[in-house]
């Protein structure tokens, strides 16, 4: 079974393979025409192509195969065929409007594509026009775009326009698929607008705009119907919809009727009337006919008439679609056609015609069958049907595959043995094409056919003879060879055996043989009977064989003689068979040899013209006679050659007396006898040296033209005619000429060149030979005449009316080239006025410039150029545009109503230029135009407007403008317009959800049905909730605001992966309006919100643990459970984890393997869905199984005397357990083990006694765990010495300990006498010793300790034992451990409801990272939430949060040493905003008398819950405000109890949780008779008479009044100032109470004065950079430079640079960013921070916590400062101090940086003073409130050891700080308070603050920005020697802030030498931005966990409304 399917299956695939091997087939044959634009080109693939791939070729449809003209037309390799763009001038129709085809030929055959016709289409100018049109009301009006006929071929009308805005198809306005445009039921308003059509053009892209046109409305008349709309021939494809028009006006309403071929049209589902006409779908060909479209009304009638013709796509078939046939055999194929009944038919073969012929038949009506007959190898192939109609043709084909017929045997008869009667069958199975004939012989005698032989034959079902031979009682005559013979037309087969009948044997008479000498002859003795015992042949009675040609065939009694010779091999042939064993038979046969002639060869030798020839024939063998006959050239030779033939006896002579061209041929000299004939050839050529017959000779070409390069010559042989080329007019060097398409070698010889190019202009020789004599050859100059050409003009041109413009065309070619300009068609003339043709010759070519001057509205057009010369002629076509202002719209009124008028325009003429806007101007008619309320920049697409918030019954006067990009048109007609006084009944529209969030669905709709508005829509009611079938639940409701249209909003918080219902309402001022219907929508997939639960772990061996937990419930998931996610690492021994990890699964069970044994590992499990991971579970924490420990990490062994040797060892890399003990192993010799000790696991060294002296030892060590013993360690070998050379048993390794604690660095040595040892630090390449004090020290055991060891003391350390007989060293790497640097943190994603945070981690500080502290924190709460997270996430997300809020977040990364560095504050919004108040909303609803109804549908939520409405409202009289709160915000509110005829003051805080909006009003309750009353006085008015009214006289008392309270009361507060102002001065000079510390310098200050630098520090900002800057001078710094950290800017104590400082403050734009920020925390000192990042890591300390640094200052009247890396407050220099010429003071570095640091963390967790300061100093708010605060000290946290707090009291403005600072570099806090209201009266003295600008001018920060406000305090002046010895803050002789005047100290507080400090412009530094994970701060100015603003950047109002405190660091 198995046999027959793989048999089965393989026969399948060989046909497949077959038909795959070789085929083809067409890609694309639909494509039969190409037309393209002239300026694009274009590509034609062939559409034709096959397996193996084909080659390609394309032909023109006479057959000519197509050349590349360079630039012109080019067929690719890929068979791609090119038509380049070409100018005008260069169109051929032989290339571009011609009809093309392709083949595609490989080993299968050939085919060839339909014709495909490719058309060039060039550019032409053209207009297109609209007419204006008349209608009645209520008809219909039809407006039809014209379009010159010369192009409407490739012309489409793309849209219609009414008055600039496009229209689409709709109920009143269709546009049909010819173009035209109907208008529907003809209103009035129809007659206001213009109406245009747009085009493009279908090839070149070009667009017309035609002009604008009018429709005449009048009222309806009765009239008879006129025909508006018809047609008059329709061509369509079929399946196509059709449209008929037929439209008429007429009044009465005209009726139509429809006729097809004078039959009324039948009902049909395919035929429809329609508005504008008939309507066919599905066009059939039975449609095409003659249709009349009837058209009556009750006053006349009218029709239209006209012919439609469908097509029906043309159609060939070919079948049969497979044939296979064989050689010989008839092949007749069918083609069917169909889409035409009249078409012409075509057959061609491998893509030739076929031609009827002998064996060709094609037959039928229309030629539709081939019929052929004895098919030949040669026939196979592809053959192809074409019908062609008219511009169409379609094909088919099929390939028909020849295999040979020859016939072959399948099976046949074997050799047997029969009795006598026995019935006998033999079967002969022969294939082959045309079926084979079988014939049948016995012993080469027919078979004989009686009544027991009977010869029958059938054809089997596989296509092959079966032929029998059936003998019904065999005898033994019957016993012989068998033959049977399958013969056809292809060929002969044969096969025989022998059947042995039994019986006496004999043999058959046999007849004499002929045989051939020189061949192969057969003898067969014809035995009959059977048995016998053999066959022999005799000769001459000699046994056969007896030489090698001979051989005898004793199976089947034949002798074969191979080439025959006559002398021995003939005579007579005796074959004789031994029937018995003594008895024999025998039969002769005679063989007679004959001899073929054989003739001697002989050639003719080289003969000339006249000469003689005699040629003998001689037969040198063979039997006689023998005929010898001549021939010529396959024929007898005539006798008017004169050639005469001798024959003798066996020669024959051929004589020719003399010599022509006529003897030339192939002589045939034949011999025939008995035998054969044979024969033999020879050429006799008669040679004639060559000559021209036409010369070559100069010649003209014409460019794209052909030209013919005469040259022929005759000679014999013919002889060979070459062209060679050279280019140009030089010396001519000769090349051969690659002969191709464009370029061919005539018959004659000539040189056709079929499309003459410019590079062809050369000289061209004709070069003959032919071997016979001298080769002859002439030359010829070829000069290529161009045809004048275009090259250059624009396309397209723009004017400005009334201004000069300039058009240039270049002409190119022959000259002289006359240039011509012409204006559509009309000549311009040179010297008409405005029009100046200039023309230049440039080289090769001629420019031609026509200059207009002025233009003017009618140079709008296409103008021309022509270039002329003798060859030829070529146009330009340029579009000139004149565009000018647009003339002034019309405008109507549109609706008037109480409080808006409607308007709409009509736009005239747009001067060629777009439309850009509109201008409306709206003014009260008492006012005049220069008071108008303008609307600017109304959108060009719009023709109406309303304008709104107009007062009801008030007249206006409207006006407009039109703009365009030239200029504003005049004004418009002016309109004076008086003002005058139900719920939507439709839903809105195409109401659609689509889920954005998990949380959020985006709802979108379109309007009510306009004519369902009632009104203009204000807004919408949003309802929506939880779906579930069956359920009841209240929808929520959420009130919108209209946008337009299309409308979108999105519903946020709401459940994950939840189902929601959703329906909405439109709303006007009147109510709301019904529902739409409810549509459902699914949230998006969400993370799962719950970790899985019930998480189990168990470890089944030393490497794998088994887990399993359950899934999280399914309300959790949030989504499709994708599987699960478990994360997990190893907690090392040292306390560190290891590599975090993760593993996926989809089942809630797991096994990891692959663990380290004997370890503890924490485990967490996550959900994840399509949305991402979910919660983590919390940690699980499990251990692995214990093993057997590994091998020791190390073993040393020293002999410490003759007897004893010390052995120590490090623990096992892999512990895989807990050590039990360790055995130590004593051999002498190795491996016997002579002792064993074992030492407890906590001990890792041991002293092994009683040794003996100077024997080796070898000593290894073996950990054991529970699990057994482990691996051994290294063999080492020790020989116990009396003179021990000294040696540390301890190991050299990496020592790791957390800062701040102690830390032993052991040294343990041996030797004898007792080694010394001393411990060495590398330092910058070298080593030196240790230094000993307080914190490092020397034990005497050798062990080096350092207490509270710090980042710095990181490195390598050197223990160096030595004594008498030697030394040993060891190296220790000690790395400290220091808190992680700060993490980056960044939002990444937020919604209305939650944060998505995601960090990168900083440096882990050596020890790996524990965990993150997450915290957060309102913008203006107090309070701070934190989360733990686990190590191995990098993002969290933050759920219900308060919509639209502002939220700071710090995170805080944890390793073994303890938490790190916080990172800088970020802030992040929920999405949402404060409420708003649409200004397209009427607050107002109604006002009478007493009462007003408020409209509060134009509060927007901002997309949060509205959760207070706050209205207050008051007359303008009166100071007592009337309040009003609601909880809510419903649609209206009603003012109740006003006074008449009152002015009113309204306002209204709306608040939610993203912030709270205000709206302020002002209306007017009415008189009782419903009048309104005068509006309010806003100034003093004069009437005409100069008389002022008594309002105007009271407003002005009014103010002065004011105006004088002000000054007073500004006077009174300088007078406060300066008093108290005295009165703190003198509290300085008593009060100061500043210790100071100061250490040594050895520096001279002239010294540190040539050593001046600038320090630059920068302190990253998120929103703003704060740059503090000391130096000496203050320099011009470009804006965008950026200061880097140097060797030179920072030094150590011991190499301070000094430099006399100024403390300034730069604020920095954040929009400049130029690098990474230098992080000056992470610098050391003396080193480049900057080169620091790319330095050799290694045991360097981790130096982010490196000591502060210190400037010194020599001046001697200026203190020191320190600034250190946490920027703490500067010591202050004692007052009265007196510095020496060798000292300066400074704070010396600080040895407690880190507790300080430490403190400094435990005092302020993060701080966001830097962005919320810097929004506070942009926003101008901020600037009124806190540019006078006053500034309090309120604590400090001293960075000494102890961290008692200071308070200080409060100082005011401008006021000295230094009575509250501390003593020591610390953490001050302190508070900002900005002024109370009622101490606004000081804002005339103060400075405001102003954003830095680039430009340059003066930037004024507020103190609570300014660093050197803390820093440099102070005046100068002789009171610093006051104070009884005790120093105030040293007062700096620097600059000040430059401010406004101040009130002036007392001269004894101000010196008359004051310096003043000022803002240089341009001296603020671009910071760079900081990178990466090195956002370190240099200095932190960090709030009290509040920020000072709300989102809005208004001061926050709390429990102290006017106080926020601040730490500075």
């Amino acid at each position: 079974m198995w046999i027959l399917a793989i048999i089965f299956l393989q026969s399948i695939l060989n046909v497949f393979s077959e038909d795959l091997r070789s085929s083809l087939y067409f890609v694309n044959a639909s494509l039969q025409e190409v037309v393209f634009a002239s300026t694009t080109g274009a590509l034609v693939p062939c559409p034709a192509a096959g397996v193996p791939p084909v080659t390609l070729h394309w032909y023109l449809a006479t057959g000519e195969e197509i050349y590349d003209v360079p630039g012109i037309r080019h067929v690719h390799p890929n068979g791609t065929l090119q038509i380049f763009p070409f100018p005008p001038s260069s169109f051929s129709n032989l290339i571009h409007d011609n009809t093309y085809y392709c083949t595609a030929d490989n080993p299968s055959g050939k085919i060839r594509s339909q014709d495909v016709h490719i058309k060039a289409v060039l550019r032409e100018p053209y207009t297109v026009r609209v007419e204006d049109q008349k209608a009645m009301r209520g008809n219909v009006a039809v407006f039809k775009c014209i379009i010159p006929p010369s192009v409407e071929a490739y012309i489409t009308v793309v849209s219609w326009e009414k008055d600039t805005v496009s229209l689409v198809s709709g109920s009143r306005f269709l546009i049909t698929s010819t173009g035209a445009f109907y208008i529907v039921d003809v209103q009035n308003e129809d007659g206001l607008y213009n109406y245009r059509c747009i085009t493009r053009h279908r090839y070149t892209g070009e667009t017309r705009q035609s002009n604008s046109a009018r429709l005449f409305v009048s009222d309806p008349t009765n009239s008879a119907p006129v025909i508006l709309d018809g047609f008059e021939h329709r061509k369509a494809k079929s399946t196509q919809r059709v449209e008929l028009p037929c439209k008429a006006s007429g009044h009465p309403a005209p009726k139509y009727r429809w006729l097809k071929d004078n039959v009324p049209l039948e009902p049909d589902s395919r035929f429809r009337q329609t508005v504008t006409g008939l309507l066919i779908e599905n066009a059939r060909a039975s449609d095409s006919g003659s249709y009349a479209c009837e058209v009556w009304n009750s006053y006349g009638n009218a029709e239209v008439i006209g012919r439609l013709h469908v097509k029906q796509p043309l159609r060939a078939v070919v079948s049969p679609r497979k044939v296979k046939g064989s050689v010989g055999s008839q092949v007749s194929l069918s083609c069917s056609v169909t889409g035409t009944d009249d078409y012409e038919l075509s057959w061609y073969r491998n893509g030739e015609i076929i031609n009827p012929g002998n064996s060709v038949r094609i037959t039928g009506n229309n030629r539709e069958i081939l019929v052929m007959d004895g098919m030949a190898k040669s026939d196979g192939g592809a053959y192809q049907c074409f019908a062609r109609k008219d511009k169409m043709s379609a094909q088919d084909f099929v390939q028909v595959i020849l295999e040979d017929g020859t016939p072959k045997i399948m099976s046949a008869f074997s050799e047997k043995v029969v009795s006598p009667n026995e019935p006998v069958s033999l079967m002969c199975n022969v294939k082959g094409t045309p079926l084979p004939t079988i014939t049948w012989t016995l012993d080469d005698e027919p078979a004989v056919k009686d009544g027991s032989h009977r010869i029958g034959h059938f054809i089997t079902s596989e296509g092959s003879v079966l032929s029998y031979l059936n003998i019904s009682n065999s005898q033994v005559r019957d016993g012989g060879v068998y033959r049977c013979a399958g013969n056809n037309s292809a060929g002969v087969v044969t096969y025989q055996a022998r059947i042995n009948v039994r019986g006496p044997a004999s043999i058959r008479p046999m007849k004499n043989i002929t045989a051939i000498a020189g061949r192969d002859s057969f003898i067969n003795c014809r035995v009959i009977g059977y048995p016998y015992y053999s066959i022999k042949w005799y000769k001459d009675s000699n046994l056969l064989p007896f030489n090698h040609r001979q051989r005898a065939f004793e199976s089947n009694g034949t002798l074969k003689v191979s080439d025959v010779q006559k002398d021995v091999d003939e005579g007579e042939y005796t074959c004789n068979v031994l029937v018995q064993p003594q008895l024999s038979t025998s039969q002769s046969v005679y063989v007679t040899v004959k001899v073929p002639p054989f003739i001697q060869p002989f050639e003719f030798p080289r003969f000339s013209i006249g000469q003689r020839v005699f040629i003998p024939c001689v037969v040198v063998s063979g039997d006689l006679p023998i005929a010898i006959t001549w021939q010529k050239d396959g024929r007898p030779i005539p006798a008017s050659l004169g050639v005469t033939i001798d024959n003798i006896d066996f020669t024959s002579s051929l004589r020719i007396s003399n010599l022509s061209l006529m003897h030339n041929g192939n002589y045939t000299c034949i011999a025939r006898n008995d035998a054969a004939a044979v024969e033999h050839q020879s050429q006799l050529i008669v040679r004639v040296p060559p000559r021209f017959v036409v010369q070559p000779s100069d010649q003209d070409g014409i460019y794209g033209k052909a030209v013919i390069l005469n040259c022929s010559a005759e000679g014999y042989p013919v002889p060979t005619i070459v062209w060679k080329y050279s280019k140009g007019a030089g010396v001519p060097q000769f090349q051969p000429i690659a002969l191709n398409g464009r370029i061919q070698l005539l018959i004659n010889g000539s040189l056709l060149i079929k499309h003459v190019v410019e590079e062809d202009s050369g000289y061209y020789l004709c070069k003959v030979s032919n071997d016979v004599g001298a080769d002859v050859s002439k030359s010829m100059y070829l000069t290529v005449k161009i045809p004048a050409m275009i090259t250059s003009h624009p396309n397209t041109t723009l004017a400005t009316q009334g201004q000069k413009k300039e058009m240039s065309c270049t002409a190119h070619g022959e000259k002289p080239i006359i240039v011509r300009w012409e204006k559509e068609d009309r000549i311009i003339n040179p010297e008409m006025s405005r029009y100046i043709v200039s023309t230049k010759d440039s080289g090769d070519e001629v420019i031609s410039t026509l200059q207009i001057l002025p233009t003017v509205r009618e140079d709008s057009g296409f103008f021309s150029c022509h270039a002329i010369n003798s060859y030829g002629e070529d146009r330009g076509i340029i579009q000139l545009t004149v565009q000018e202002p647009p003339d002034p719209p019309v405008v109507e009124i549109r609706e008037v109503r109480d409080r808006s008028i409607a308007l709409r325009w009509t736009m005239g003429f747009d001067g060629n230029s777009p439309i850009t806007g509109y201008d409306i101007e709206c003014k009260n008619k008492s006012d005049t135009w220069d008071s108008v309320q303008r609307t600017k920049d109304v959108s060009p697409q719009l023709n109406q407007a309303t304008i709104i918030d107009l007062h009801p019954s008030s007249t206006y006067n409207i006006r407009m403008y039109a703009k365009n990009r030239i200029g504003k048109s005049e004004a418009s007609n002016e309109l004076t317009i008086t003002t005058d006084e139900a719920a939507p009944d439709g839903p809105p529209q195409d109401v659609q959800l689509e889920p954005v969030t998990s949380q959020s669905i985006k709802v979108t709709w379109k309007a009510p049905k306009k004519h369902l508005q009632n009104g203009m829509i204000r807004g919408y009611q949003i309802g929506y909730r939880e779906y579930s079938t069956g359920g009841n639940y209240q929808f929520n409701i959420i009130n919108l605001e209209t946008t337009g249209d299309s409308e979108l909003h999105t519903l946020d918080n709401l459940k994950k992966f939840t189902q929601y219902g959703v329906v909405v309402q439109a709303c006007n001022r009147a109510g709301t309006g019904p529902s739409s219907q409810e549509i459902i929508t699914t949230t998006l997939e969400d993370v799962p919100s719950r970790s899985p639960e019930n998480m189990q772990a168990s470890a089944s061996s030393p490497e794998i643990i088994s887990l399993s937990w359950s899934m999280p419930p399914k309300e959790a998931l949030n989504g499709i459970l994708q599987g699960f996610r478990v994360i997990y690492w190893a907690n090392l021994p040292d306390g560190e984890l290891g590599e975090i990890r993760n593993v996926t699964a989809t089942q809630p069970s797991l096994e990891l393997d692959g663990l380290e044994k004997y370890t503890n590992y924490s485990i967490q499990v996550l959900a994840f869905t399509r949305a991402g991971d979910g919660v983590r579970s919390e940690q699980i924490f499990i251990r692995t199984k214990e093993d057997v420990p590994g091998a020791p990490g190390g073993v040393k062994a020293a002999a410490s005397s003759g007897s004893i040797v010390f052995v120590s060892w490090l623990p096992p890399l892999k512990l895989n357990g807990i050590i039990r003990k360790y055995t130590v192993f004593c051999s002498n010799p190795y491996p016997t083990v002579i002792s064993e000790f074992e030492a407890s696991p906590d001990v890792f060294s041991y002293q092994i006694p009683n040794l003996s002296r100077n024997q080796q030892y070898s000593i290894w060590v073996v950990a054991v765990t529970a699990a057994g013993r482990g691996n051994a360690s290294d063999i080492i070998t020790v020989e116990p010495l009396t003179k021990a050379p000294a040696r540390i048993l301890t190991f050299s390794g990496t020592v790791t300990t957390p800062w701040m604690r102690d830390i032993v660095l052991p040294c343990k040595a041996v030797g004898d006498p007792s080694p010394t040892v001393k411990w060495l630090k590398e330092s910058t390449g070298s080593s030196s010793p240790v230094m000993i004090d307080g914190r490092r020290s020397i034990y005497s055991n050798g062990s080096f300790v350092i207490r509270t060891v710090k980042a710095e003391d990181s490195g390598y350390y050197s223990c160096v034992a030595s004594n008498n007989w030697g030394s040993d060293e060891i190296v220790l790497n000690l790395q400290v451990q220091v808190p992680p640097d700060q993490p980056r943190l960044t939002v990444s994603k937020t919604t209305s409801s939650s944060i998505t945070l995601s960090w990168i981690p900083g440096d882990n500080g050596g020890s790996s990272i524990r965990g993150y502290i997450l915290q957060y924190s309102e913008d203006n709460s107090e309070q701070w939430g934190s989360f733990p997270i686990s190590p191995s996430e990098r993002a969290y997300r933050l759920e219900n949060l308060k919509c639209g809020t502002w939220y700071k977040f710090t995170l805080t990364a944890q390793n073994g040493v303890g938490p790190g560095r916080i990172s800088e504050i970020i802030e992040a919004k929920t999405h949402g905003k404060e409420p708003q108040f649409s200004k397209e909303q009427e607050l107002f609803a109604s006002i009478n008398t007493t009462r007003v109804k408020l409209n509060l549908i134009g509060w927007n939520d901002g997309g949060c819950l509205i959760t207070s409405f706050t209205l207050e409202y008051r007359p303008f009289s009166t100071a007592v405000w009337t309040t009003a709160q609601r909880a809510s915000l419903s649609k209206s509110y009603i003012l109740y109890d006003l006074k008449e005829a009152t002015w009113y003051e309204l306002q209204m805080r709306v608040c939610n949780s993203a912030g709270c909006a205000e709206k302020q009003a002002k209306f007017a309750t009415l008189h009782y008779d419903g009048s309104t009353i005068p509006p309010l006085i806003k100034s003093v008015v004069q009437d005409t008479e100069g008389l002022a009214t008594n309002e105007g006289l009271k407003m002005m008392v009014t103010i002065s009044c004011i105006l004088v309270g002000v000054l007073l009361l500004f006077v009174l507060l300088l007078v406060v100032r300066r008093r108290r102002k005295e009165q703190r001065l003198k509290r300085l000079r008593g009060e100061c109470l500043c210790p100071f510390s100061y250490s040594k310098n050895t520096r001279t200050s002239d010294t540190l004065n040539k050593q001046q630098q600038t320090l630059r520090m920068h302190i990253d900002i998120p929103r703003a950079q704060l740059l503090i800057e000391e130096r000496d001078t203050m320099e011009t710094i470009d804006d965008r430079s950026t200061v880097l950290l140097t060797d030179a800017d920072f030094g150590e104590t011991s190499k301070q640079k000094s430099s006399t400082v100024t403390h300034t403050v730069h604020y920095q734009s954040l929009s400049q960013a130029t690098g990474p920020l230098v992080d000056v925390s992470d610098a050391r000192p003396g080193t480049n921070p900057t080169a620091r990042r790319n330095a050799k890591t290694g045991p360097t300390a981790r130096n982010r916590y490196a000591s502060q640094w210190t400037l010194n200052r020599p001046h001697p009247t200026i203190s020191s400062h320190t600034l250190t890396t946490d920027w703490r407050l500067t010591t202050p220099r004692p007052t009265g101090s007196v510095d020496k010429e060798s000292d300066s003071y400074s704070v010396s570095p600080s040895q407690d940086t880190d507790r300080a640091r430490s403190s400094m963390v435990s005092t302020e967790s993060a701080s966001s003073t830097y962005e919320e300061l810097a929004r506070a100093y942009e926003h101008a708010k901020m600037e009124e409130q806190l540019r006078h605060a006053k500034f309090t000290i309120t604590e400090c946290f001293i960075s000494d050891t102890s961290s008692e707090q200071l308070t200080a009291g409060t100082n005011e403005y401008t006021d000295s700080l230094t009575s509250s600072t501390p003593s020591e570099s610390g953490i001050c806090r302190f508070t900002a308070s900005p002024p109370k209201p009622q101490d606004a009266g000081r804002v005339m003295n103060m400075a405001v603050p102003k954003a830095h600008k680039p430009a340059g001018e003066l930037v004024h920060l507020p103190p609570y920005l300014r660093m050197d406000f803390l820093l440099n305090r102070g005046i100068p002046g002789p009171s610093r020697d006051l104070g009884l010895g005790q120093a105030c803050l040293e007062p700096q002789k620097s600059r000040t802030l430059k401010r406004p005047a101040i009130l002036e100290p007392t001269p004894m507080e101000a010196p008359a030498s004051r310096e003043v400090q000022q803002w240089q412009p341009g001296t603020a530094s671009t910071l760079p931005q900081r990178e990466g994970a090195d956002l370190g701060q240099a200095g932190k100015m960090s709030s009290s966990q509040e920020s000072l603003l709300d989102s809005r950047g208004h001061l926050k109002q709390g429990s102290n409304p006017y106080a926020k405190s601040y730490t500075l660091v």
